[in-house]
């Protein structure tokens, strides 16, 4: 029987690490249940899986024991994320008192970020926010087709450029989140379109996370992989994003792959899966491209995938539905 979920409780919380002031510090996550994402409602991104964090009904006193059940788990890490499924600034999905509370409980913080939608970026709404403030955009790609293709993402890049420019004239922080392998791409093209979007994004970013496809349930992204039209992209893609991007941008770029090492998300062989994720962790924070130099064979395997999809013409899954030496190009021994 599934567990009724409450409007009463975080839909998840936990601590990692992220950096503060240039230096490694701990972190408080909470995810919060919320009435949901204002462009989900109308069909939302085909990769997006947060409306399941996301309930038809929650009030004002849900929101509020929500805190509460927040402030009971932190214990004065200096930076705090609040992530909801949509948009911190849509006052439909946090009401106004609700964000004057969360941004007064959590006012000693050194860094708080959340997330917006660029419409909901506006100078009055801005001007309420504490200079310690990040806001999260996310962009996914520079690339308009892409957008409104792949991603269905119902604003445009430059609509992404004007808020982040506005909250940079504010004097607050912006983080661009970028999406490498949206659907329908190659992994050749999705490298590409992640590098352009980091050159893109940097005019307006103080940090650019690589965020891998990861594909989650009840997506579109969920039908097409189980179709075996799609494969979450390889660590060597991510990779290769990073260290094609470092040095070319002045904003710190990063990543934290979220199902890294599954089948879901970002993946290689399996056997360096681990090291080559800890890599991406190591550069993220030190942005020294000598730790992405991890090394494995299957960067053989790589290498040919992207060949196969150049020659066949598809993004399909070439590691299923076929014998995966053949799809590989390669012949059988014996």
């Amino acid at each position: 029987m599934k567990e009724k979920r409450s409007p009463a409780n975080l839909e998840a919380s936990w601590k990692e690490k992220d950096l503060v002031s240039g230096k490694v510090s701990d972190a408080m996550v909470m995810i919060m249940r919320t009435s949901g994402c204002c462009w989900a409602k109308t069909g939302g991104c085909t990769m997006c899986g947060y409306r399941q964090a996301s309930l038809n009904v929650v009030t004002e006193d849900d929101l509020n024991k929500q805190i509460d059940e927040a402030l009971l788990k932190y214990k004065g890490e200096p930076f705090v994320k609040i992530y909801t499924s949509g948009s911190f600034l849509d006052e439909k999905e946090i009401p106004i008192p609700i964000r004057e509370r969360i941004l007064k409980e959590f006012s000693g913080c050194e860094r708080i970020l959340f997330e917006s939608r660029p419409e909901f970026v506006k100078k009055d709404v801005l001007a309420t926010l504490p200079k310690t403030a990040t806001i999260a955009l996310g962009l996914e790609s520079s690339d308009p087709d892409i957008l409104k293709i792949s991603i269905n993402k119902g604003f445009t890049p430059e609509d992404s450029r004007r808020a982040g420019l506005l909250i940079k004239e504010a004097g607050l922080k912006v983080r661009t989140y970028l999406l490498l392998k949206p659907p329908f791409l190659t992994e050749s093209a999705a490298i590409e379109d992640a590098v352009r979007s980091v050159k893109f994004a940097d005019e307006f970013s103080d940090e650019i996370s690589i965020n891998p496809l990861n594909v989650q349930r009840g997506t579109y992204a969920e039908r097409l992989w189980r179709a075996g039209e799609l494969r979450a992209p390889w660590i060597w893609s991510l990779a290769e994003v990073l260290r094609r991007s470092s040095g070319n941008v002045n904003a710190r770029l990063m990543s934290s792959p979220s199902g890294g090492g599954t089948s879901r998300g970002v993946h290689n062989c399996g056997n360096c899966d681990k090291e080559m994720l800890d890599s991406i962790e190591r550069f993220s924070f030190s942005q020294n491209i000598k730790d992405l130099n991890t090394k494995c064979a299957c960067v053989k395997d790589w290498q040919t995938y992207l060949d196969s999809e150049r020659i066949l013409g598809t993004a399909a899954d070439l590691e299923r539905g076929f014998d995966n030496d053949l799809a590989l190009g390669r012949e059988r021994d014996g």
